[in-house]
This record gives C-alpha cells, structure tokens and sequence, in this order.
C-alpha cells in the first residue's frame, strides 16, 4: 500500500511537471495566440484593473468555492499544490529554455506545448490527489452534466474565450488550438494514465499479498 501511495504521489507530480512544461513552450510560442483563460483574465485586467496575475488567482479561488459547492467535498491538499507548483515549474522551465527567435521554432513550441499541456493535465488527475482549479471545473461538469472530459473541456474552454473576447481579450489561431485541441488529448492521456497506475498498484498488491 506504501508503494501504491509512492506512486500516485509519482504520477501527480510528474504530470504537473509535463503540465508546466507545456505551458512554458506555449508561452514560448504566444505569436500565435493566448489560451482561453489567459484572454478572459486580460479582459479583465483591460476592464477592471489590478493586474493579469492578481485575476488568475482570483479566478482560481472562484472557480475552487464554486466546484467545492458542486462537488460537495472540501479541496484536496493536491488542488492547493497543484497552483504552487505548476507556478514553479512553469517559472524554470521558463528560465531554462531559450526564448524561439524564429517562426517555424514557435510553432513548433506552441504544438508540443499544448499536447504535453493536455497530457501531463491526464497524468497528473489520475492520481486522483486533487486536480487544479480550471481542472476541477471541468470534472464538476462531467459530474454533472454526464458527458465526457472531451466534451466538458471544450465547452469550458470556448465560453471563457467568448467572454473573454467580449471583455475585450486578444484571441489568435493558437487559442483556438487550445479550446479544441485540449479536451481531446486530456481524455486520452486521462484513460491511459489510469490504466498504467492501475497495473502499477495490482501488481504492488499481488506482491504484497
């Protein structure tokens, strides 16, 4: 049971670790565009002041208190690590990689950013420690409405660019990548992710027993 315990641990933070690098090429790609929570929190700032930083925590503790009513259950210790070490790793990362001087480099950051994005968010929500904000509002919604991780994360990922848009947000073709192109990958690398931790924890089991 320690080692099951070892390796969920493993797997939520290697998959926020592939999360934050994701974001970073992302960043490091922005020429073709901003995600969709980035262009509801840059209309926010345009509309309301304070800062683009200050409205994403806002928004995080928003969308907690509103997912935690949903849910009726209390935010695990994995949603609270899940905003300070993303935040972490995305600040290395982005210190170590160099900023892409041309066209084709970005592009090719911004895709593999946003599939590793979408992979490292299925591998770390398998451990089933706490998913982040924008995470957990998406699991509500499959709880809730029914549907599929696919669905639930690309209705949530439109609607905040329409308002966002609304609010006066930029939007480019890479946001548009992003609100479609997310849920998608999330629900594969969600699937396969279960599977392999699964038969990591059966067979630690067995051997135990």
């Amino acid at each position: 049971m320690r080692k099951a315990f070892i390796f969920r641990w493993l797997f939520f933070f290697v998959g926020l670790m592939i999360m934050g690098l994701g974001v970073t090429l992302t960043i490091k790609g922005q020429l073709f565009g901003v995600g969709s929570w980035d262009v509801l929190h840059i209309g926010l700032f345009k509309n309301l002041g304070l800062s683009i930083g200050l409205w994403s925590i806002i928004m995080g503790i928003l969308i907690i208190t509103i997912a935690s009513i949903g849910l009726r259950e209390f935010p695990k210790i994995g949603t609270f690590m899940n905003m300070i070490c993303v935040g972490v790793f995305i600040d290395f990362f982005n210190w170590a990689i160099p900023d892409p001087s041309t066209f084709t480099v970005q592009l090719i950051a911004f895709i593999l950013g946003v599939l590793l994005l979408a992979a490292g968010c299925g591998v770390y929500i398998s451990a089933d420690l706490g998913a982040g904000p924008r995470d957990t509002l998406m699991l509500l919604a499959v709880k809730k409405f029914n549907c599929s991780i696919m669905v639930a994360r690309t209705v949530m990922e439109v609607s905040v660019a329409v308002v966002g848009y609304l609010l006066g947000g930029p939007i480019g073709i890479g946001t548009v990548i992003m609100a479609f192109g997310l849920g998608p990958v999330i629900q594969i690398a969600l699937g396969y992710s279960e599977k392999v931790l699964e038969t990591l924890v059966n067979k630690e089991q067995v051997v135990n027993y």
